[in-house]
């Protein structure tokens, strides 16, 4: 079902006493404590209500994707007065609003999506894969099924971009090779896309809103070219949003993100969200083996012998060292 399907009933009062109308609907822009809702009536510009903003949540209250229940004004805004329960997200952890601060706290990148699609580019910038690490972590944890996009495959050979991501395509996950320049890959991608709400997320720069723009042409999303100062890229979608695809579906279009901090991972549960070194894991001699040192570890033997890839190892290895740093600094 479109995930924007919304619904009407009625608050009460007392019994027999009609409050207003209210309807459910689904953010599909959020802005600066402003919340796009679209509902039967259409869309409404709304605010949360008073009692939700006072609640102390370590989550974001409303998030693009959330399913609320908002009481109209009659000139096209309103107030949300409820936010229903989420089925999953796809989330971080928040950056911390100045260095002393040691809360943890989530930021959802997008709620109830049915699937993330992690958009790197084979080149200008040069893929990050220990971030693309991170976000499959994430989705994992979400129960969240992921695609990957190669994108600016036009940059370099198929052979290259093969080299870069075909690991991927070996776990498990499914690699697509895309050109917003060329127009290679984009129907796949669209298909992938249609009748779905999908996030797209991933560095900056990367070409999510070019890619966007090559699906769907008209849609006015504005892009900007990749920094050749810094070979980093600036922030091209300043808000996330859902943008409707021609024939069902939705994208969430996000801030590209320099971070993925990850949100409510324990240390001991990481190698889960590895589904090529999970299998492994039970063979290990000791419950409690961190894969670094113990004797009986079936993890560093199966990277001995080609069963697991270094780099995946590594990243392994790197995300526990950083998890069980931030709860020490959470600590202190």
């Amino acid at each position: 079902m479109c995930p924007l399907d919304s619904s009407r009933h009625l608050g009460y009062v007392s019994p027999g006493v009609y409050l207003m109308e209210r309807l459910t609907g689904t953010v599909f822009r959020a802005h600066s404590g402003f919340f796009t809702v679209q509902t039967p009536a259409g869309a409404l510009v709304c605010r949360l209500r008073g009692r939700l903003r006072k609640e102390r949540l370590d989550t974001d209250i409303v998030a693009v994707g959330d399913r609320v229940v908002v009481e109209p004004a009659g000139d096209g805004t309103g107030l949300i007065v409820e936010v229903l329960p989420r089925t999953r997200v796809l989330s971080r952890r928040a950056p911390p609003a100045h260095p002393d601060d040691r809360r943890q706290v989530e930021q959802v990148i997008v709620a109830n999506p049915d699937q993330a699609v992690f958009v790197f580019a084979c080149a200008q910038p040069a893929p990050h894969l220990r971030m693309l690490d991170r976000l499959l972590v994430a989705a994992e944890a979400a129960s969240l099924p992921a695609l990957i996009c190669a994108n600016k495959v036009d940059l370099v050979t198929l052979e290259e971009a093969q080299a870069l991501f075909g690991l991927y395509a070996t776990i498990g996950y499914e690699v697509l090779y895309t050109s917003a320049k060329t127009g290679v890959g984009v129907d796949a991608l669209r298909q992938r896309l249609t009748g779905k709400l999908s996030v797209l997320s991933g560095p900056s720069g990367v070409g999510k809103t070019s890619l966007l723009n090559a699906m769907q042409p008209g849609l006015g999303l504005q892009v900007r070219e990749v920094s050749q100062a810094t070979t980093k890229g600036r922030h091209t979608t300043v808000v996330p949003e859902l943008v409707p695809i021609a024939g069902g579906g939705y994208v969430a279009d996000t801030p590209g993100l320099r971070a993925m901090a990850l949100w409510d991972i324990e240390p001991g549960e990481l190698e889960a969200y590895f589904p090529d070194i999970r299998p492994f894991v039970a063979e290990c001699e000791f419950s409690d083996c961190t894969h670094t040192h113990e004797p009986g570890c079936a993890v560093r033997a199966a990277v001995a012998r080609g069963q697991i890839h270094p780099a995946r190892y590594e990243s392994l290895l790197r995300l526990r060292a950083e998890i069980e740093e931030e709860l020490k600094k959470a600590l202190r």
